[in-house]
This record gives C-alpha cells, structure tokens and sequence, in this order.
C-alpha cells in the first residue's frame, strides 16, 4: 500500500512538474513573440517616418523643379529672345496660366489651331496656338497700335507661307510681335529685315517639338 501511494505521488509530482515546464516554455515564447511584434512594429513605423521625410524631400523637389522651369527671356545678339525655363508639352482641356504673352511654350490643348498660312481676324486660344508652335509654326501677332498697312503685309506674308499663322492680341505689350516654340521676338514694321529671318529660321526651325506634325485639320475660326 505505502509503494502504491508512493508511485502515485510521484507520479502527480512528475505531472505537476511537467506542466509547470510546460507553462515556463508557454511564458517564455510569449515574451518572445511580444519582443518579435514590438520590433516589427517599431520597424514599419520608421519606415513610415523615413517615408514620410522622403516624401517631404520629393515634394520639396517637385516645388523647386516647378518654381525653376518658369524661366526667363534670354535676349541673343540678333533680338531674338530665348525662353531659359522647361517648357511642359502636355496636353490638357483647362486654361493654361503661361508666364509669357504671348506664350511660347507650355502644356496647351490637345487641337492645334490650323497654322496653314492661316490668318484669324479674332483674338485665338492661347492653348491652340501654342500646339501650333509645338508643329513648327511661326505665329505673328498684333495689337490695335499696329500700323493698319504694316498688318495687311504680313497677313500677306502668312497667306503665302505654310506652318505660319496670325491673330491679334491685345495682351502683348509690343504692337508688332514674332513667336515660335521656345523664342519670340519684336519688330518695328512688315518690312522690317528681322520679319523675313525670323520666319526663315523658326518655320519648322530645329527648335519645332514634332517637325512634321500638321498645320491642317487642326481648329479654325
């Protein structure tokens, strides 16, 4: 009888202990696995710091690339003014805000205005015209100061020559005004010499974004 009793507390001895191991192993894991989660968690919240700075950074970036592209008017021996800044391409259906009048370059419309030697009578959309400059087309504008002779000469001048276009603009601070993609400039009159190199250099000139692209089928008044 003793033995027995004997055999049987040891028995429940050996149990208690083996689950008192087994509740230390539980405890130890669990510490574990609260040291695993803490780490993981502190990493994904540095990582989420890191990105947030990153972030910061980029759109820091994005401000300075877009306050460098608007540029400035470099004027070249010869008169001609050169845009320093970026000058976007995209296309859009919203007015465009440009930094220049007129504008030489920037987002604009996805319809060109026709630039086939096409003279308007009415102010155009600054968006369309400039799509046509994207095409390599010259656009010569005016205001009401413009002499009325010296206007008809060049309404002349564009009639005869493809990829050129003209319209008034009562914005632009010259009453006589030359524009191609990416430079610009003023003359005094229609037979003024620079009239005759400008549109010689900048029709469908090296400066044209898609040399090629059309002057027709575009939009017209």
């Amino acid at each position: 009888m003793g033995s027995a009793k004997n055999t049987g507390s040891a028995t429940r001895k050996a149990r208690i202990e083996e689950m008192r191991r087994a509740d230390r192993s539980r405890e130890r894991r669990g510490r574990v696995l609260t040291i695993v989660v803490s780490g993981v968690v502190v990493v994904a919240l540095a990582g989420v710091g890191a990105w947030a700075v990153t972030k910061g950074d980029d759109s820091s970036k994005d401000s300075a690339d877009a306050k460098s592209s608007a540029g400035s008017f470099k004027t070249g021996a010869d008169g001609v003014k050169t845009w320093t800044g970026k000058l976007t391409r995209n296309h859009v259906a919203k007015k465009v805000t440009y930094p220049m009048t007129p504008p030489v370059g920037g987002d604009h419309n996805q319809v060109w205005m026709n630039c086939n030697g096409d003279v308007y009578k009415k102010p155009i959309a600054n968006e369309n015209a400039v799509h046509a400059l994207e095409h390599g087309a010259v656009w010569v504008t005016y205001t009401d100061k413009a002499d009325p002779g010296d206007v008809q000469k060049l309404a002349a001048k564009v009639r005869q020559t493809p990829y050129s276009l003209m319209s008034p603009d009562k914005d632009q601070k010259d009453p006589i005004m030359l524009s191609a993609w990416g430079h610009q400039r003023t003359v005094k009159s229609a037979t003024d010499p620079d009239v005759a190199s400008f549109f010689s250099m900048f029709v469908q000139g090296k400066q044209t974004p898609e040399p090629g692209a059309a002057c027709t089928n575009g939009l017209s008044q």
